[in-house]
């Protein structure tokens, strides 16, 4: 009787984890076919049109990105993720956000990309409404590492290719984003290099840690050309301090090349504020509104929440 009920029981789970992968797999079918109504239903454009009534995109930025009285609610939320935010980011600087879990700070990072549109309060770019500029135009002038960013498992080459699919197939762009993020020691871990598979969703590839997969995305976020905005939204949480201080010194060395060359801005938000001091200038998030901006000396001088938060971190370490 033991060995027969032993033998239903595993019968019966394996039924049950068949039952599960078949139900995923419906989900991601439907999915797929939603995804392919959405795109048979959109207007097909010709190469570089524009949406109707959508403003250019500016080559360069002359005065940089204002957000006026900015407030962001998420769909059946309580409470505002961002209230009142007014905020002038001048062009060719680096901004680091600064605040505890829920503060607002990825949100606010989302609406500068255009993913979100705000509730109320407007965005400018040089004065232009970012609502009114082509929203895939934009987009490709921005480059974004976030901390939820995704593990492509192809090639590692297609993995970072895909931060500029254009040029995703051109190897020589790849290998100098590669050569850019520093990221010799994953290629040397993946045999065949960039044609070297990652992970294990297409083929028996390459194990990852999670600070090779944040190197590779660092990759990907530098195969982007020309971009007018730069954002790095965490992605180094599972990186000690050295490791991410010489992470965002990578992406800075960038980060200043394009604020000089186009008035590109940079967008930081850390933790650990030996990275955050590494900003121009540092605006400070508090349930969802913004309470102190300044450089590090004026913030530490108004003994407001990043000085408090400072010292504390700062504790830490004696």
């Amino acid at each position: 009787m033991i060995t027969l009920a032993v033998q239903v029981s595993v019968q019966v789970s394996g039924a049950l984890g068949v039952l599960t992968l078949l139900q995923v797999a419906g989900r991601t079918t439907d999915r797929i076919g939603q995804l392919r109504a959405v795109a048979a239903a959109a207007p097909a454009l010709p190469a570089g049109a524009a949406r109707a009534g959508a403003a250019g995109v500016p080559g360069r930025l002359a005065h940089g990105i204002t957000l006026e009285d900015v407030s962001f609610t998420y769909p059946g939320a309580e409470r505002p993720a961002l209230s009142g935010v007014c905020l002038h980011i001048p062009a060719g600087s680096a901004l680091a956000l600064v605040g505890e879990n829920g503060s607002g700070k990825s949100t606010l990072v989302k609406l500068l990309c255009g993913l979100y549109q705000p509730t109320s309060g407007r965005i400018l770019i040089d004065g232009q409404d970012l609502a009114g500029l082509e929203p895939a135009r934009w987009r490709s002038r921005v480059a974004t590492l976030f901390q939820d960013f995704h593990r492509i498992e192809l090639t590692l080459g297609e993995s970072i290719g895909h931060g500029d699919i254009a040029r995703a197939g051109d190897t020589e762009a790849v290998s100098a984003a590669a050569e850019r993020a520093r990221a010799d020691r994953v290629l040397r871990a993946v045999p065949g290099g960039l044609a070297g598979y990652v992970g294990h969703s297409y083929a028996d590839g390459t194990e990852l840690s999670g600070g090779q997969w944040q190197t590779v995305g660092l990759a990907r976020t530098l195969m982007r050309q020309h971009p007018l905005l730069l954002i790095l939204d965490e992605p180094a949480a599972a990186l000690d301090a050295s490791a991410e201080h010489d992470l965002f010194q990578r992406y800075a060395s960038s980060a200043g090349q394009a604020g000089r060359e186009r008035g590109g801005i940079t967008v930081l938000i850390s933790h650990r504020f030996s990275t955050v001091g590494m900003a121009g200038l540092i605006a400070v998030l508090d349930h969802g509104q913004l309470t102190e901006c300044g450089t590090h000396r004026e913030l530490m001088t108004a003994r407001g929440l990043y000085a408090e938060l400072f010292t504390l971190q700062a504790r830490a370490y004696q």
